[in-house]
């Protein structure tokens, strides 16, 4: 009798979802179920219309001083303005404001251009960068190194010039912020008069430099030579500063994850955002940009929906061992001066990512 030979099949593989991926599927759950990602749109009209007016309120002064150096203060008052709007243009730009996709496209285009002199386009491709991998080095353009820079392996060989600078970054960090409303309107030229891909070219191109130029021809027009200059300075520092002064406080300082990092969705936006605390307040100052965490996870959710969320995610990551970071705005100042200088002097040492062995590399 001839013997049967049996052959096992081989077992099928199951594969374990990830307890983290499923667990923000139930945050996120929980948070749509609670109308938390409903529309505000009321909240922005009416925030808007205020935030005109206030413009309005500003250029009757200019009108009314004439020859004046009260006119600085003007300046600074439509710095504080165009950044609040600014501040429309972001939350418009992520479909926070509308329910349809064009109203808040076109919507985030004339406001980023028009009025800030910045390129929607330009910024639609940077931000969306820096949300899908934020602190993650060579991904997210925010961490760009020109002259700063916000990890320490890219200290390592400054020399000349950027040496001085490096080794006391921090401390230049905000002076220099000044020139940011400067190198943002910069880039955004220089954006849509190349050759990339610009989304209406054609629409942005005329707006912002029509924008750029309305300023000096109106400043140039109405005061004196000396007057005008420090007019047009004043506006562009108190804008750049105000914006500069908003965002940093988000991520500089938080873990920065290598460029090959496999960090899950909900890890990667948790562990490298910060929260500012401060409430109501605080929420109309930074433009809802305080809720950072919040904003990350639900980049679609309307301002003032973002204090609810946060006790909701506050107590999500308590449950599930997830670093959850809040400071008052002082102490994340603070936090950026002193992570910027240990990253200028690190030039030379060696460095570990203080969270890839984590949640970085496999």
């Amino acid at each position: 009798m001839t013997p049967t030979s049996t052959t096992e099949r081989p077992k099928a593989r199951v594969i374990q979802p990830n307890p983290v991926v499923h667990s923000y599927s139930e945050l996120l759950k929980g948070v749509r179920a609670a109308g938390l990602l409903e529309r505000r749109t009321g909240f922005y009209i009416g925030l808007f219309v205020s935030l005109m007016v206030l413009m309005a309120g500003t250029w009757l002064g200019f009108g009314l001083l004439g020859d004046s150096w009260f006119q600085l203060l003007i300046a600074a008052a439509l710095g504080i303005v165009c950044t609040q709007l600014s501040f429309l243009a972001h939350e418009a730009g992520h479909k926070q404001v509308f329910a349809s996709r064009r109203a808040n496209d076109w919507s985030a285009r004339l406001l980023a251009t028009g009025i800030a002199g910045i390129s929607y386009s330009w910024w639609e491709q940077k931000h969306g960068a820096h949300h899908n991998h934020p602190n993650v080095i060579s991904k997210d353009p925010d961490i760009r190194n020109n002259g700063l820079v916000f990890y320490p392996e890219a200290a390592v060989g400054r020399n000349g010039r950027f040496a001085f600078l490096t080794r006391r970054q921090g401390w230049f960090f905000f002076p220099l912020l000044a020139l940011l409303g400067l190198s943002l309107q910069f880039d955004s030229i220089r954006f849509v008069l190349g050759r990339g891909n610009v989304r209406h070219r054609w629409v942005e191109t005329p707006i912002l430099l029509s924008r750029l130029l309305a300023l000096p021809v109106l400043a140039f027009t109405f005061l004196p030579l000396g007057m005008a200059f420090a007019f047009i300075g004043v506006q562009i520092a108190v804008y750049g500063f105000y914006m500069g002064a908003s965002f940093a406080p988000n991520h500089k300082g938080m873990p920065v994850l290598p460029k090959d990092s496999r960090a899950d969705f909900l890890s990667r936006q948790v562990l490298t955002s910060r929260n500012i605390s401060g409430g109501r307040v605080m929420d109309f100052l930074l433009g809802g940009l305080n809720r950072q965490v919040e904003h990350h996870l639900f980049p679609d959710m309307a301002r003032p929906q973002l204090h609810q969320a946060a006790t909701i995610v506050r107590t999500f990551c308590a449950t599930h061992s997830i670093p959850y970071t809040e400071t008052t705005l002082m102490q994340s100042y603070a936090i950026v001066v002193k992570y910027l200088n240990e990253v200028g002097l690190a030039a030379g040492r060696g460095f570990d990512c203080p969270v890839a062995s984590a949640h970085g590399r496999s």
